[in-house]
């Protein structure tokens, strides 16, 4: 059976974050000092449509701690990968918990039979940690264009019959150092200034995703036929190599050291964020930052009038931050990152402070 490239990818997201929440939570009963979810259950048979996200919510308060001791049972084909129908269930073994993955069969009289036989499974059916509609878009086309960089892009300069706008089926002129006929380009549009808010710095622009298209033609300038569009060409788009997304074989942690930044940018220009939004960090991978990293957003308490300060009538106080949601990175560079927002448990705005959770 050939397993495509994005099926293998979204599958490789897999148990290691449901089992590790859950035995994270069994470490909390041990003494470990990791919250459980009050309300956890001691099975559960996985559903179509979970998420290892959610299912994590259910055992553990914080569902980014990682645990020791998930259990891998060599019997079971793809012991890392859970599917629908798995049952998850906490067993302690010498006095210790342990996670164990059931592969649930029926039986006569309907009864439920526990078994750890070989199965075979497509590995695009595995629960994902996270919806993968709502990253897939970003692992293969977000992208940043550096500030060195973008005078170097071959640019689209017409649209064929002196058109303003360009789209499927259209061809466009190009002109820079493009490859080959046949090679498929990006096409992108040169978006906002992504500003670190500490110094003010350029670190360089959004590159917001057009379409695809296809050198057709050699010459000055060359001809591009655009094969898909999410967007209108314009002129002055860039051109940057099709790059394919990259495997998401991560996992949601804290980070590894002391991480503080800012929300600098939401993608898609939105004012406020909610849950599956996209958001610009100003730390990278310079600052530890990784893919699966996961960050707390604080928003800053506001600055109000002491009504009732006998002394200074009216003097200012600074409110305490409040936690507003969590991140997940899933893209970096050197001085920023693309994070997910995972949960929003109040309203999140640009330049919100963001650090390690707990």
């Amino acid at each position: 059976m050939k397993i495509s490239r994005s099926g293998r990818s979204a599958a490789v997201l897999v148990v290691t974050m449901a089992v590790a929440a859950f035995t994270s939570g069994l470490l909390a009963q041990q003494g470990g000092g990791i919250p459980l979810n009050p309300s956890h259950p001691d099975t559960y048979v996985v559903q179509r449509g979970d998420t290892l996200w959610d299912i994590s919510r259910m055992f553990l308060r914080d569902p980014w701690y990682w645990p020791e001791i998930w259990y891998v049972n060599p019997q079971v084909r793809n012991p890392h990968l859970i599917f629908p129908g798995d049952v998850l269930s906490l067993v302690y073994v010498d006095g210790k918990p342990q996670i164990r993955s059931s592969r649930g069969e029926t039986v006569a009289g309907g009864v439920e039979r526990l078994s750890p036989r070989i199965r075979e499974e497509s590995l695009a059916d595995a629960i994902t940690t996270i919806p993968y509609a709502a990253i897939a878009p970003f692992l293969s086309r977000g992208m940043v264009l550096e500030r060195n960089e973008i005078n170097d892009l071959p640019y689209v300069m017409a649209v064929r019959d002196l058109r303003l706008l360009g789209s499927a089926g259209n061809d466009v002129y190009v002109r820079g150092d493009v490859a080959d006929v046949d090679t498929v380009y990006s096409v992108v549009n040169v978006g906002e200034r992504l500003v670190d808010p500490d110094d003010g710095a350029v670190l360089g622009y959004e590159g917001v995703y057009v379409g695809d298209g296809r050198i057709s033609r050699l010459g000055d300038p060359a001809t591009l036929a655009l094969v898909s569009s999410q967007r209108e060409t314009r002129k002055g788009d860039r051109l940057v190599t099709r790059n394919d997304p990259p495997p998401l074989q991560f996992k949601p942690r804290a980070p590894d050291r002391p991480v503080e930044g800012q929300i600098m940018h939401v993608v898609d220009g939105l004012s406020q964020i909610g849950q599956y939004q996209v958001v610009v960090i100003n730390r990278g991978s310079r600052d530890g930052l990784e893919q699966g990293h996961v960050l707390s957003v604080w928003q800053a308490g506001p600055r109000v009038a002491d009504r009732f300060d006998p002394g200074l009538l009216g003097r200012k106080v600074t409110l305490p931050d409040e936690l507003a949601g969590t991140l997940m990175v899933f893209r970096t560079y050197d001085r920023l990152s693309y994070a997910l927002v995972m949960e929003a448990e109040g309203p999140m705005n640009n330049f919100d402070r963001v650090r390690n959770p707990g």
